[in-house]
């Protein structure tokens, strides 16, 4: 490794971590404290790992905009977020961003390390809290997903997921061709599939996270 950049507008944290970086033997460390500079030193340094919080001064969480526009260029850059935001949404979204790793900022200094070490590995990295956080937040929107998701639509899913073709769902179910396709139509725009096979995947996903819509969905017939 030739060099780390770390973005953070609190010099205490960049004190920090650089001291830690530092007896781990790093030995290019890089700091900027506002997301324009984090991301000139970014396109100046190209560095190896970058290490990013996400409140950054005048904007607000604009270490998203910066990870994205990090991402843009770089598709495999390890990227560490070290931010005091504990909230599984926002984890969430860092994540989304392009984000490797997330750590918050009342850690230990071994486990910072552990994260860094992870990170630069390409591994992801997550304490067990946050993993946990996140992995409910993620069974929450599934369960709203299938909120909205109608009886009939259920046991189309139920089907699907079973593996039945538009032609056999059908029959199984004593409506038309069209109508089997029409629903899953609807289907793939509520759940984000793009095709049958995403979409049976999605239905297995989504039946076997949430038990208890599975004795609904494969119920009696419903009336159509």
């Amino acid at each position: 490794m030739t060099g780390v950049l770390l973005i953070d507008d609190h010099p205490m944290v960049l004190q920090g971590c650089r001291c830690v970086l530092q007896d781990a033997h790093v030995q290019e460390i890089h700091e900027a404290n506002t997301a324009i500079a984090g991301y000139r030193a970014y396109r100046r340094h190209r560095p190896d790992m970058v290490i990013v919080d996400l409140a950054l001064q005048g904007n607000g969480l604009g270490g998203f905009a910066l990870i994205r526009r990090i991402r843009v260029q770089d598709s495999r850059i390890p990227i560490l977020v070290f931010s005091m935001h504990g909230d599984a949404v926002i984890v969430s979204r860092a994540l989304e961003a392009g984000a490797n790793g997330y750590l918050l900022k009342d850690t230990a200094p071994e486990d910072f390390l552990a994260a860094f070490h992870a990170v630069r590995r390409g591994q992801p990295y997550l304490s067990h809290q946050l993993a946990m956080q996140v992995a409910t937040l993620g069974m929450r929107s599934r369960e709203n997903t299938l909120g909205s998701v109608t009886p009939r639509e259920l046991q189309t899913m139920a089907l699907i997921a079973d593996g039945k073709s538009y032609g056999q769902i059908a029959d199984e179910l004593g409506v038309s061709y069209k109508t089997v396709v029409n629903t899953c139509s609807q289907l793939k725009a509520k759940l984000g599939a793009h095709n049958l096979p995403e979409l049976m995947r999605m239905s297995i996903e989504f039946l076997s996270s949430s038990p208890s819509q599975a004795p609904k969905a494969l119920a009696g017939h419903i009336a159509w």
